[in-house]
């Protein structure tokens, strides 16, 4: 009875722990994403609005705001789909929602998770 419990727990540990990779992308943390943006051909956007972008963002971002009219389309019209996209948003939620967009049209994204206040937390750049 024990090993079938140890067992089933095992297997609920493992679906848990694979959540994000079920969804279609990555989240990773402040340095992971620090060091993934930093290669050659990845494209930053940032999902916020305007008025947040223009108050502090990721150098070399441009801004799409997942919540505006069209965002897919914006993004398709604007973003290499052969590229690997690295998106980010105030706290890692409206990214999440902004990867889920983009890997449903053939995007491979990366997210930050924790979004850009974890990123000024951890003492990394922004510009204006």
């Amino acid at each position: 009875m024990k090993i079938k419990l140890l067992l089933i727990m095992g297997i609920i540990a493992t679906l848990l722990g694979s959540c994000s990779s079920s969804k279609g992308f990555t989240s990773v943390g402040v340095d992971k994403f620090e060091s993934y943006i930093a290669q050659p051909g990845v494209q930053l956007v940032d999902v916020r609005t305007p008025s947040e972008y223009l108050e502090g963002h990721l150098e070399g971002a441009q801004n799409i705001d997942v919540k505006g009219d069209n965002f897919v389309e914006q993004a398709q019209a604007r973003l290499d789909r052969r590229k690997p996209v690295a998106v980010y948003c105030r706290s890692g939620r409206r990214s999440a929602m902004a990867a889920q967009q983009l890997v449903k049209v053939g995007y491979k994204v990366t997210n930050l998770d924790g979004g850009i206040i974890d990123w000024q937390v951890a003492g990394k750049k922004t510009v204006k």
